[in-house]
């Protein structure tokens, strides 16, 4: 794949990953990508924890899984993100963004409508459907062979300071890095989200990896091989829209949106894999 394949072919994995160990080598390249990022006077602020021991991706997995059953069953979840759930096809194509619920067990299929009211998340709970995703959510995390922990320096990330911001953007650079990396190798990477949903479980991981207090937990990603199926979660959604440019490009000014490139140039349109995620 040549670098703008790379790009167009990112995506989030939602599923799961071949339980085969990553490769030392594999390792090495993708902090060595890392390590390439921009930062403000190169000063390099990120740092990486890569974990493979089998006890310690299982106690994450199941601090991830508890947490995604704790943020669906008490509605914050929902909450805070339902700006960006779509149901439909239509919706998804109108908006450009989000993630499009394409695949959901067909009870719960009528009641997405109301998956945003309490009447909703009531029955959402009566039929357990947080225990359903929170054991799904598990699972996946378990069955990674790697997890990455990154890293800031507090000395350079001090909230509330400029220099806060450039390590943010910077340690941003270097997950990308990383990211489009992945899809070179036939990778696939996931945000372990959920236990910073939940007031405490992030605290949980930060103690079971022993970072120390001159650094900052900033992010968890599980990481692994893509296996040869390409089955689906029970639960799942696609991501492969993207706003046109015109929706975030302008000309000279911020009142004069990009209106010519709306349709995709033509090598974009000969790409087979649609980003996601």
């Amino acid at each position: 794949m040549d670098f703008l394949d790379v790009v167009r072919r990112r995506k989030t994995t939602n599923g799961p990953l071949d339980p085969r160990p990553v490769s030392e080598e594999h390792q090495r390249l993708l902090m060595e990508v890392a390590s390439r990022a921009p930062s403000q006077l190169n000063s390099q602020p990120w740092r990486f924890v890569l974990v493979e021991e089998r006890e310690t991706i299982e106690t994450i997995a199941r601090i991830s899984g508890e947490s995604m059953t704790e943020a669906m069953s008490n509605g914050t979840f929902f909450e805070r993100y339902k700006p960006y759930f779509r149901f439909s096809k239509e919706e998804m194509a109108e908006k450009r963004s989000g993630m499009l619920f394409d695949k959901l067990p067909a009870p719960l299929r009528p009641f997405t409508s109301q998956v945003f009211t309490k009447r909703g998340q009531k029955l959402m709970n009566t039929m357990r459907v947080p225990q359903l995703l929170g054991e799904e959510n598990r699972k996946l995390v378990a069955g990674a062979p790697l997890l990455l922990g990154v890293m800031l320096d507090r000395s350079e990330y001090r909230p509330g300071e400029l220099s806060s911001f450039y390590s943010v953007f910077s340690m941003g650079a270097a997950m990308e890095n990383v990211w489009l990396t992945t899809t070179m190798l036939g990778m696939g990477i996931q945000f372990i989200s959920f236990p910073m949903e939940v007031p405490g479980r992030w605290d949980e991981i930060v103690r079971l990896l022993e970072v120390p207090d001159e650094l900052e937990l900033m992010a968890v990603y599980r990481l692994g091989y893509l296996p040869e199926s390409d089955k689906r979660p029970a639960i799942d959604w696609t991501s492969h829209e993207r706003k046109l440019p015109s929706q975030y490009v302008f000309r000279g000014t911020c009142s004069t949106p990009e209106t010519r490139w709306d349709e995709p140039p033509a090598d974009a349109a000969q790409t087979d894999a649609a980003p996601a995620g």
